[in-house]
């Protein structure tokens, strides 16, 4: 449900908090799936005579994702404060869901690894500016919950791959894996288009002040607080070296390389590495399976104990949680503990990245909060690279079994410690007066 004003020629349009979360909720589980229906699709690709592909070459066409995403996150940092968060989201998901469709035609591995890029590039830009654009859209005490409950949709969609995979695999073509994914984005777009507003540090930034201030009093929003650095500078990467956010910055950096290895090594190699365990592939997608149930209940239940206590401890605990359950798997337990550790392990995976990215959300102050985040995870991207590839590397390297899990856990500690080293974030703001004539929100900007 929405409500629309007119301002002038200008239509703002509010939306309700929940609809708001629905809409993200089913694009972010395009995201999940398209992501991990990769790892699940392996050991089909493998199989494949027609595309000639064998481990090491999995490993490079899982990591040309992350090379897309790179890209993609990259133009999302330098675009978002252009155009604005709306417009890259509707655009994103169409080039990810023609990526999704080239994958699924593909006779040969090069065009399948172009169909994989093209996927990575349109999903590099819709997870940072999505995010940005929930928190941009929520009150300040409801935006580690409202973006855990958004990636708790990336987290089903991520759990679809593996449960599809289940049914579907080895008797039905694992193409249809991939032209499933496209069929969601037919529905959700025009619902999207309609309903979705542009946010308020848009219309501010833009010099639709009136029009700004009229959609946060509708929806109960403070009015945001511009940066004066970030008045400055192209791409929107300028302001995130300036004094007193530089440090933070870096190691944000960091912690999204080390979270996006994670993400993209474990996503693409999990069900192998189990099948290499002794597992059938039907009980190695059954872990997977578990291991996205744990990220969608970890993000959603891990967001509300950030906005009470902060988001920093919160990411530390997840990494290290990854860790763990990464030695315990090395251990070979009974079934029953690993079903438990391949739960709890979807927080270490996946969600410490999840968490991350509303940690950089909640740090940042509003005009730089979308760069900053599609700039750490551009950088980040790197990581995805690197993950795919070092699950291979370990896996023909002669390397023992364990090192299929102590591999990963390694950057999931290093996570850990660049957050524990993340300062406050300090700079100065201004926040525009308002039109005479527009209504104030009685709601204090929030202190940068």
């Amino acid at each position: 449900m929405s409500t629309t004003q007119t301002v002038g020629q200008r239509h703002v349009r509010a939306i309700t908090e929940r609809s708001l979360l629905a809409i993200a909720f089913v694009i972010a589980a395009l995201e999940g799936y398209d992501l991990a229906v990769y790892g699940v699709s392996v050991p089909a690709l493998l199989a494949d005579a027609s595309l000639h592909v064998d481990k090491a070459s999995a490993g490079v066409l899982g990591s040309v994702v992350g090379a897309g995403m790179l890209i993609g996150a990259g133009l999302a940092g330098a675009m978002m404060r252009r155009i604005g968060a709306l417009r890259l989201i509707l655009a994103s998901c169409i080039i990810f869901s023609a990526g999704m469709v080239i994958s699924a035609s593909a006779q040969n591995a090069a065009l399948f690894g172009a169909g994989r890029a093209l996927v990575g590039l349109g999903l590099g830009v819709v997870l940072p500016t999505l995010l940005a654009y929930v928190a941009d859209l929520s009150v300040p005490n409801h935006r580690n919950r409202n973006t855990g409950i958004v990636m708790a949709g990336y987290a089903a969609g991520g759990l679809a791959a593996p449960l599809l995979g289940a049914v579907m695999l080895p008797g039905i073509s694992y193409r249809w894996l991939y032209i499933i994914g496209v069929i969601p984005v037919l529905i959700i777009l025009p619902f999207a288009w309609k309903l979705l507003p542009v946010p308020p540090v848009h219309l501010l930034r833009t010099g639709k002040t009136e029009d700004a201030h009229r959609l946060s009093e509708s929806m109960g929003l403070p009015v945001p607080v511009l940066t004066v650095a970030g008045k400055r500078h192209l791409a929107g990467i300028g302001p995130l070296f300036s004094p007193g956010v530089a440090t933070a910055t870096l190691l944000f950096w960091v912690m999204t390389f080390c979270g996006l290895l994670l993400v993209f090594g474990i996503t693409a190699w999990l069900p192998t590495m189990m099948q290499a365990s002794g597992y059938s592939l039907g009980s190695a997608l059954l872990q997977t399976a578990a291991m996205w149930v744990g990220v969608g209940v970890g993000v959603v239940i891990g967001g509300r104990i950030a906005d009470a206590i902060g988001a920093k401890p919160v990411v530390i605990v997840a990494f290290l949680t990854g860790a763990v359950s990464l030695i315990v798997m090395s251990l070979n337990p009974n079934v029953i503990v690993l079903f438990i550790f391949m739960f709890l392990s979807g927080v270490g995976f996946i969600g410490s990245q999840i968490l991350v990215n509303g940690f950089i959300l909640t740090r940042y102050p509003d005009d730089i909060r979308g760069s900053g985040l599609a700039w750490a995870l551009s950088f980040g991207r790197l990581g995805a690279i690197v993950g795919p590839s070092l699950g291979a590397w370990v896996m023909t390297s002669g390397l023992s079994l364990e090192w299929n899990f102590y591999a990963f856990a390694i950057p999931a500690v290093l996570g850990a410690v660049a957050s524990m080293l993340v300062p406050q974030v300090k700079t100065k703001t201004t926040t525009p007066p308002p039109p005479a004539n527009a209504p104030r929100t009685g709601i204090p900007a929030p202190e940068a």
